[in-house]
């Protein structure tokens, strides 16, 4: 007997354009908050340059970004159950609180 309770599910299809498929490299990211949103700032930035453009930003409600969070979370623990424990590396001769030589806004 089928259950009649289940609600039906659609599928979603989702178009990715090659302009989109291209993506954006990004080797930070800056995170801030209001009441009802999250921004996520993603950055590329290169050494011994003054300025940083955003390459792209994501906006997100708070419910959207816990999922994200989520998400991400359980794809780093599947990529580390295949290739083995992300490490940060840092240079041997960094100072400290500064993991790569990229610059963090939040730090004093």
């Amino acid at each position: 007997m089928e259950n009649n309770n289940k609600p039906h599910q659609q599928e979603l299809k989702i178009e990715l354009t090659p302009e989109i498929a291209a993506g954006h490299y990004s080797n930070l990211a800056v995170i801030s908050h209001s009441p009802n949103e999250f921004f996520m700032d993603f950055i590329a930035v290169s050494p011994n340059m003054p300025q940083a453009r955003v390459q792209t930003r994501v906006i997100m409600t708070p419910e959207n970004a816990k999922t994200l969070l989520s998400a991400l979370q359980d794809n780093i623990n599947r990529y580390e159950a295949t290739f083995g424990t992300i490490l940060r590396k840092a240079p041997v001769n960094a100072p400290k609180g500064n993991v790569g030589g990229i610059p963090n806004p939040f730090q004093a």
